[in-house]
């Protein structure tokens, strides 16, 4: 006991890093954070692996938590999560069943992953396998595993994320449980996309969406064809990527998953120059208040769309609102920050800003083993002076887009946002709107040879 004792020490240690990062006096969040940690020392109480528990020492803990809870904000969404998870540990420690509490500690670490608090959502769900023990449901054991796989890669703890995808496979397979493995795989694709090797990852998505497609798998098929859209508008492919992320509109059944569709498409429909249809899906995202990363990513390409079009008062608003949240952004998105700042810098003429900037992206992609990222950074940085060429000029295949193409990306944007339950008949309004979309996608294609202003 006397070694496991410095290990147990450390257990939770980073919810406690809201206290030490009060700034002046005990914050909102850092009581949330004290509550957390408390909470989860519980729930450590059930651990089958360490010495049982009397119950008296429980009850005295137990009513400690109680009291600390009546403490925390009563208007927040962690407090009730919190609260929860306390009542599922002492169900659990009188029921003598740990896997009572599992069901809270995998919802509250979604949470904290919604909210961008990875480390903590990553403490929760080793917690989970850890007091679940023997006793966690197969489901439940290939669910954290996943989630454990999505955390690391989140976190850009590639290597890790990849062992736990196969870790997730194996266990699934071993159960019969076919949409896991699907799951793990894309999720393993994915990881190479972030580590930049673009061609293996389509070769296996595509791999992945045909077996999907025989299991008549909708979920599945849907996270492949989002996955192809990455990698296809990653590799300077936009137009046949956007056919893709339509497929992945169709398919998903949950708003959060089409709002992650809309922020790609978003992305997208700027490359190909079609920035009004950029912005409203964008702008969409922000207003909808969807999960905190798809916010932050929307919010970026709007300072990016701000400064294609040389909007330098959109682009101060949305870098400011950047700014704020940059403390709070993992490292892929807040290189990406940088990377789109600094291209707006000098889409201004602000060049020495630019190459703060773009270096300051370069160091976060690089510390975070952002490979892909890192070599558009570095291909961005050495054509920086040349305003037109480095920050508007896109390939050949980019920069002309079919009319056919405009008229799909705009018929997705709309689709995306139309409200559920209304028809989709085209009325003589809608072709006079696309008309107009037709005639701004050619303004932008054209605009794409105008020397900087």
């Amino acid at each position: 006991m006397g070694e496991a004792a410095p290990e147990q020490a450390l257990l939770h240690a980073v919810f406690l890093r809201r206290l030490a990062e009060a700034s002046s006096g005990p914050s909102s969040q850092a009581r949330l954070g004290h509550g957390a940690f408390l909470t989860l020392r519980l729930v450590d109480l059930l651990d089958p692996a360490q010495q049982a528990v009397r119950p008296d020492a429980f009850a005295y803990q137990l009513a400690g938590l109680d009291r600390a809870c009546r403490q925390l904000p009563g208007d927040s969404t962690e407090t009730a999560h919190l609260i929860g998870l306390m009542h599922a540990t002492a169900d659990a420690f009188r029921a003598r069943d740990t896997q009572l509490v599992v069901p809270a500690l995998l919802a509250y670490a979604h949470y904290l992953e919604d909210e961008l608090l990875l480390e903590e959502a990553l403490d929760v769900l080793d917690t989970a396998l850890r007091v679940g023990g023997e006793a966690l449901r197969d489901s439940d054991r290939v669910a954290s595993r996943l989630r454990v796989a999505r955390v690391l890669r989140k976190l850009n703890e590639f290597g890790a994320a990849e062992q736990a995808y196969s870790h997730a496979a194996t266990l699934a397979a071993a159960t019969g449980d076919q949409h896991s493995v699907l799951l793990s795989r894309i999720g393993s694709a994915n990881t190479l996309v972030a580590r930049g090797n673009l061609t293996y990852a389509e070769r296996r998505l595509r791999e992945i969406l045909l077996d999907a497609e025989g299991l008549d798998d909708r979920d599945a098929q849907a996270r492949a064809h989002q996955g192809l859209a990455v990698v296809l508008s990653t590799s300077g492919q936009p137009a046949q990527a956007i056919p893709h992320e339509w497929r992945a509109f169709q398919l998903y059944e949950d708003d959060l998953s089409r709002m992650r569709v809309l922020s790609d498409l978003g992305i997208m429909l700027l490359i190909i120059g079609d920035v009004d249809s950029a912005e409203r899906a964008l702008t969409e995202i922000v207003r909808s208040g969807a999960n905190q990363d798809v916010v932050d990513n929307a919010m970026i390409e709007l300072m990016n769309c701000a400064s294609y079009e040389r909007d330098r008062v959109g682009f101060e608003r949305w870098r400011d609102r950047c700014w704020e949240r940059r403390e709070e952004m993992p490292s892929n998105v807040l290189a990406d920050f940088y990377l789109k700042a600094g291209i707006g810098r000098a889409r201004f003429g602000q060049f020495d800003r630019a190459e703060v900037l773009l270096r300051t992206a370069l160091k976060t992609a690089e510390g975070a083993g952002l490979h892909e990222l890192v070599f558009r950074i570095e291909r961005i940085n050495r054509g920086l002076r040349d305003c037109c060429e480095a920050c508007e000029a896109p390939s050949q295949s980019v920069a002309e887009p079919s009319n056919s193409m405009a008229r799909v990306a705009v018929a997705v944007v709309a689709a995306m946002l139309r409200p559920r339950g209304v028809g989709t008949c085209r009325s003589a309004k809608s072709e006079r709107y696309d008309e107009q979309r037709d005639q701004g996608a050619n303004r932008a294609r054209h605009k794409t040879s105008e020397s900087c202003r």
